[in-house]
């Protein structure tokens, strides 16, 4: 394969926007409209609402703890088979949550396995394209995760229509049909090699340096706190609504609703949109494109510790106090808190692009920092 000198900020690279932003959408989509499958749950089951919300929980912890397998396979066979086969698990488990006879069956169905496929989904193709664009990684970044906005809006009102002509099992019947488009995006994924890849080392040298690289830990960091709070409204906004007696449907769709809670979850939904494309365009700019796989998989597996926990903690705030209002308040703490971690980043406060590319600073840091060992470490 003949390695490219830079990104090619275009050409298939569109492609691989277009595969993101379905994929984007089939994976997050889902999960953030995931508040629809819990009063179902909970009624179906007759469980605590503490116990129902790990589903969700364990599937983001397994999709984010898995990403580094994801990213290590898919640097030695590539983003394209990787993707396929995470699609495959993420229907499989879908289908296999809709003959559930209890919330262990559907921790496994749902939480393990489609957790595991969109472990092997998310991480390689968002780092695959990453590597296709430099100038334009943002608004590159910005298009494909718009399929995360759009599906959380359209989803959430479209699952509600299916439970109430379907059921539950019937609606998980048909989220795995969706799921399974993920094999198509899978398929429009093009490996890219640069010429700075060699220079780079194996998955195991990229590990070594990126540990003792201080901007990229405290980021992780960052990340990790704002993600425990991040999806507590998506998960608990439906049930919260329901708790004051709203109808599902309408609650779904936010219709009828004060308007100061409109603006409020329009606020947070263009806020929290804005915030994942950011996230992921920079995370290059500290680790440089040729880590990229290595960087991006260990950052979600760090995450899923705030993943697995939101979840639980807000119910268990709930059944504590008999309400949601606990529970929103301390997803917005932990919020507050990564956002305050990020501001300890270099050139946080500086409004202009540095004169140093990105890669020669992190190359320059880490070389100087960690001596690679040379044994087993080269070709991984």
């Amino acid at each position: 394969m003949v390695r490219r000198a830079e990104p090619p900020d275009g050409g298939w690279g569109w492609m691989v926007v277009l595969s993101a932003f379905f994929q984007s959408a089939l994976v997050f989509g889902v999960l953030r409209s995931f508040s629809i499958f819990f009063v179902e749950f909970v009624a179906a089951f007759d469980e605590q609402a503490a116990r129902v919300s790990w589903i969700a929980s364990i599937g983001i912890a397994v999709q984010q703890f898995g990403s580094p397998v994801g990213s290590a396979l898919s640097t030695r066979f590539g983003p394209r088979p990787v993707v396929m086969a995470g699609g495959i698990l993420a229907a499989l488990g879908m289908l296999l949550a809709s003959f559930a006879t209890s919330l262990t069956h559907l921790y496994l169905s749902i939480g393990l396995l489609s957790g595991s496929g969109w472990a092997l989904t998310f991480t390689p193709t968002l780092a695959c394209l990453s590597r296709y664009f430099s100038r334009l990684r943002s608004l590159a970044m910005g298009l494909a995760l718009t399929g995360v906005g759009l599906s959380s809006f359209a989803f959430a009102p479209l699952f509600q229509w299916l439970l109430s002509h379907y059921a539950w099992r019937g609606t998980l019947l048909l989220v795995s049909a969706l799921s399974l488009h993920l094999v198509a995006c899978g398929a429009l994924l093009r490996p890219l090699s640069l010429t700075e890849d060699p220079a780079m080392g194996g998955p195991g040298a990229q590990l070594a340096s990126l540990l003792h690289h201080g901007p990229f830990l405290r980021y992780t960091v960052a990340l990790t706190l704002i993600n425990t709070g991040y999806f507590i409204p998506y998960v608990h906004l439906v049930a919260h609504l329901q708790d004051l007696h709203w109808d599902p449907l309408p609650a779904a769709f936010l219709l009828s609703a004060p308007t100061a809670l409109v603006a409020l979850a329009v606020a947070y939904g263009f806020t929290s949109g804005a915030l994942t494309p950011v996230a992921f365009s920079m995370l290059p700019e500290l680790v440089g494109t040729g880590r990229i796989y290595c960087g991006l998989g260990l950052v979600q597996m760090v995450e899923s510790i705030g993943g697995l926990l939101g979840s639980p903690l807000s119910d268990y705030l709930r059944d504590v106090t008999g309400n949601y209002t606990a529970s929103f308040v301390v997803a917005g703490a932990f919020l507050l808190a990564g956002s305050g971690v990020l501001i300890t980043l270099p050139h946080f406060f500086c409004f202009s692009a540095p004169t140093s590319k990105p890669q020669d600073l992190v190359t320059e840091a880490l070389d100087t920092k960690v001596p690679v060992p040379k044994e087993g470490l080269g070709e991984d």
